[in-house]
């Protein structure tokens, strides 16, 4: 973690002791950990660990797994710092994208026969979790189009872990990002004119604004903001407002009725238990600091 000391209060020495970061023993030690907790850690299911790709392509690939809005998620890890991960990683990710049937059929038999029609092929990801990445590692992932993650991970003491996203890159929503609200907001010309336009396009930029790391991806039922997992989903305008739900705690929020609910165990299209209401660019600015709280939670 760069540049990160984290202190445990200890009355007998002076009233803090620094726990020391460490890097794990072995690779398998970092995937045993994540696997074993990979929705938490990451916001993706867990589907496979070392999946065969056969004897024509001969490899491994470290874990599989599937995130929130249903796209195909590659997890290569390194104890240390290693160039190779990354073009590992995307020599996988190509076999993925040419065996998509099987890809399904993992999904069908660990998860269900609906998440299995409802992969999203258009944004597979590939998450390199590693002790550290060079400048050139940064680099190379600009330099690609697909969805990469960069991610540093610390052990502090024997029960802490740190995960810290060095680079985060979309790509197959790179397009989306370009006309930038557009789809959006051509949904929202057809029922309530510009005011839903100029809405969805402010709600569109406040939330890509949050950050440098912030990706997008479509689905027909919403649009997910993400930073290494969701933090907003923005569904399709209804008649007279917009409907955003965030990764905060509703209990955690002073709620206020017609502007924010909670929707824990209620269905929902998106992900997150706080549905806030958006009706005026009043509302949008009202709703910032949940927004910011939302992307930092993740």
């Amino acid at each position: 973690m760069s540049g990160l000391k984290l202190f445990r209060t200890d009355a007998t020495n002076s009233g803090m002791t620094e726990v020391m970061p460490r890097l794990a023993e072995i690779e398998a030690d970092v995937q045993g950990l994540v696997e074993a907790h990979m929705e938490t850690l990451l916001g993706v299911r867990f589907l496979a660990s070392e999946y065969g790709t056969g004897p024509v392509h001969g490899g491994r690939i470290d874990s599989l797994g599937l995130d929130e809005n249903g796209s195909p998620v590659i997890v290569e890890y390194k104890r240390g710092t290693d160039a190779g991960v990354i073009n590992q990683g995307l020599f996988y990710l190509a076999w993925l994208m040419d065996h998509r049937a099987e890809f399904e059929h993992l999904v069908r038999d660990r998860i269900g026969v609906t998440a299995a029609s409802q992969v999203l092929w258009s944004s597979p990801r590939l998450i390199c979790i590693a002790g550290d990445f060079t400048r050139y590692d940064v680099h190379a992932v600009r330099e690609h189009r697909r969805s990469i993650d960069l991610v540093r991970y610390r052990l502090f003491g024997s029960d802490l872990l740190g995960l810290e996203t060095v680079a985060s890159v979309s790509g197959g929503m790179q397009a989306a990002r370009r006309v930038r609200h557009q789809d959006v907001a051509q949904a929202a010309a057809g029922v309530q004119g510009a005011s839903m336009v100029e809405l969805a396009g402010a709600v569109d930029e406040v939330l890509l604004g949050l950050g440098d790391g912030v990706n997008r991806v479509e689905r027909k039922t919403y649009r997910a903001y993400q930073r290494l997992r969701n933090f907003a989903c923005l569904c399709p305008p209804q008649r007279s407002k917009l409907l955003v739900y965030l990764k905060v705690d509703p209990k955690d929020v002073d709620l206020v009725a017609g502007f924010t609910r909670d929707v824990s165990g209620l269905g929902h299209h998106g992900t997150g238990d706080l549905e806030v209401q958006l009706r005026t660019l009043r509302d949008v600015e009202r709703a910032q600091d949940l927004f910011r709280a939302s992307y930092a939670a993740a």
